[in-house]
C-alpha cells in the first residue's frame, strides 16, 4: 500500500479499500497447494498416535486441543475474510498444518 501524506483521508481510505478488495480477489482465485500441509498433518497424526500409544493422555489432549483451536481460529479468519465452503476449509488446513512444508 502506497502512502501519500498529502491526500485527503477519504481518498486514502477508498484507495486502501480497493487495494484490500483486489488482494482478497487474487487470494480467493489462487489455487491452494496443500503438499506441505499434508506432510504436517501426517507428522502431527504420527506424533499424536505415539502419545496415545505410550499412554500420555494429558499431553495427547493438550496437543490435540491446540491443533483444534488453531484450526478453528484459522477457519474463522478465512470465513471473516469472505471465503466460504471448501476454499475456507482448505485455507484453514493450510494455515494449521502448512508448517510441514519445511520438512
Amino acid at each position: 500500500m502506497h502512502f501519500d501524506e498529502n491526500e485527503p483521508l477519504s481518498v486514502r481510505e477508498e484507495r486502501f479499500a480497493a487495494e484490500r478488495a483486489e488482494s482478497r480477489a487474487v487470494r480467493k482465485a489462487a489455487l491452494l497447494d496443500s503438499r506441505g500441509a499434508h506432510i504436517g498433518a501426517a507428522i502431527a497424526t504420527i506424533a499424536l498416535a505415539l502419545l496415545g500409544w505410550y499412554g500420555m493422555l494429558v499431553a495427547l489432549g493438550v496437543i490435540s486441543g491446540v491443533f483444534l483451536l488453531w484450526f478453528a481460529a484459522a477457519l474463522l479468519w478465512a470465513y471473516t475474510d469472505g471465503d466460504r465452503g471448501r476454499h475456507a476449509l482448505q485455507r484453514a488446513y493450510n494455515v494449521t498444518f502448512g508448517w510441514g512444508d519445511g520438512f
